[in-house]
């Protein structure tokens, strides 16, 4: 089963990661996928159960949780809940009159803690091209499972310190279109990676 769902990954992955050979391993779907398969999606849904068995290095022992936990807590939903917020901050500036405009990190920072949440969010997304084609490269999805988490943790703690939104009685302004411009790119990455590893974007949560 995992062999089966990691190869159907590999098919999106591989186009991606600029590498045009097939993937090895198995990728014929046996008897015993196809009876596994059913009864890991209603235990645990489509989605955690393609995570928990993509995020896990190829070698490496599958855990299986007893049931999917909705909260941030687990990898999976925290991705899927970053992605969502991403799309709530669109949503919200829209309401409030303003669009994404690109701008330098250095210019929607001002405190030490805002530049280096902004850095990292920032290098996050910047890694991801690098990591799809290492990913194809050693036909291992979890790299890409594993960048979504880091990208999704740098942009909630980036969200926490620099709002993309105004606050109280504060005007939209050139910063916050440049750290909404940061959260949509954050988004872009989240939702493509999580399509190659055949899970959904919901857009609220």
């Amino acid at each position: 089963m995992r062999a089966a769902v990691t190869a159907e990954a590999l098919e999106k992955i591989l186009p991606a990661g600029g590498v045009a050979t097939k993937p090895g391993g198995e990728t014929v779907r046996t008897r015993e996928v196809v009876e596994a398969w059913p009864l890991l999606v209603a235990r645990l849904g489509a989605d955690e159960a393609r995570w928990v068995l993509l995020h896990t290095a190829q070698g490496d022992a599958v855990r299986l949780p007893d049931r999917p936990v909705q909260r941030e807590s687990n990898a999976r939903f925290r991705v899927q809940y970053a992605y969502a917020r991403t799309c709530a901050m669109t949503r919200n500036a829209r309401e409030l009159g303003f669009d994404a405009e690109p701008a330098d990190i250095r210019e929607v920072g001002e405190t030490e803690a805002q530049g280096q949440a902004l850095r990292e969010l920032f290098a996050a997304i910047a890694e991801y091209p690098a990591t799809i084609e290492a990913a194809a490269r050693h036909r291992a999805p979890d790299r890409v499972a594993r960048h979504l988490e880091v990208t999704a943790d740098a942009w909630l703690r980036c969200h926490d310190v620099c709002p993309p939104l105004p606050v109280g009685e504060e005007k939209p302004s050139a910063v916050h279109r440049g750290r909404l411009a940061l959260a949509e790119a954050a988004g872009t990455v989240l939702a493509n990676g999580l399509h190659l590893l055949g899970i959904s974007t919901p857009d609220r949560l």
